[in-house]
C-alpha cells in the first residue's frame, strides 16, 4: 500500500486540527497506519525540555512572535526520520507556515518517494477566523495576538501553500471551512477519494 500524504492549511481557528484528527481516525478505521504530525504539540513538548534552544523558543512563543524557520523544519523532520517506516499515511497540521518549510517538505516527500500528495486548504474568511479564535478563549488568543496571526497568514502562510498550487504531482484541494464540522469532514473524504 502506497503512503498518502495530506497537509492541512488554513487560517488560525479554521478547524485544521479538528479535521486532521478526524481524517486520522477515518484512515485508521480503514486499517491504515498513520503518522500524524502537529507542529504546535511538537513545540509544546520541545519547550518543556531543559536546554538553551528550548528556552529561546519558549520566550519567542510566549511573546507571540514567529519562530525562526529552521526550528519547525527540524521538529517535523525529526518526527519523520524517527517514526516513518515507509508504510504509514502522513497527516500534517501546522507545518509550512513559511515558504521555506514548503520547499523542505516537498524535498522530504521526494526523498521518501511519496506520490499520493494532497494539500487541503480550508477556506474561511478573516472575520470568521477572528470570531472563532475569540470564542475559544485560549490564554494566547488576545485580540492583538489574533491579529498578528491573521497578518502572518497573509504574509507568510499564503506563499507557503501557493508553492504547492499547480505543482506537478500535488492534488490541491480547497474546502469551504465555514460549514459544520461533519460537512467539512465529508467534503475532505470525498475530495481525497476515500
Amino acid at each position: 500500500m502506497n503512503s498518502k500524504a495530506v497537509v492541512f492549511f488554513g487560517r488560525s481557528g479554521c478547524g485544521k486540527g479538528t479535521q486532521a484528527k478526524l481524517l486520522v481516525d477515518f484512515l485508521k478505521s480503514k486499517d491504515r497506519e498513520v503518522l500524524y504530525t502537529e507542529t504546535g504539540s511538537l513545540f509544546r513538548e520541545f519547550i518543556k525540555t531543559d536546554n538553551y534552544s528550548s528556552a529561546l523558543a519558549g520566550n519567542i512563543l510566549r511573546a507571540g512572535a514567529l519562530i525562526p524557520v529552521f526550528l519547525p523544519i527540524w521538529l517535523w523532520t525529526k518526527a519523520l526520520v524517527e517514526n516513518f517506516s515507509g508504510k504509514e499515511d502522513l497527516v500534517f497540521d501546522g507545518v509550512c507556515r513559511r515558504r521555506e518549510e514548503s520547499v523542505a517538505l516537498d524535498s522530504a516527500f521526494d526523498f521518501y518517494k511519496i506520490e499520493d500528495l494532497n494539500i487541503i486548504l480550508m477556506n474561511v474568511s478573516e472575520d470568521w477566523s477572528y470570531t472563532r479564535m475569540m470564542e475559544r478563549k485560549r490564554a494566547d488568543d488576545t485580540a492583538q495576538k489574533i491579529q498578528n496571526r491573521l497578518d502572518w497568514y497573509k504574509q507568510d502562510v499564503v506563499p507557503s501553500f501557493e508553492y504547492f498550487r499547480g505543482k506537478k504531482g500535488y492534488n490541491f484541494i480547497e474546502i469551504n471551512g465555514e460549514q459544520s464540522v461533519e460537512n467539512v469532514h465529508k467534503d475532505i473524504i470525498k475530495a481525497l477519494g476515500l
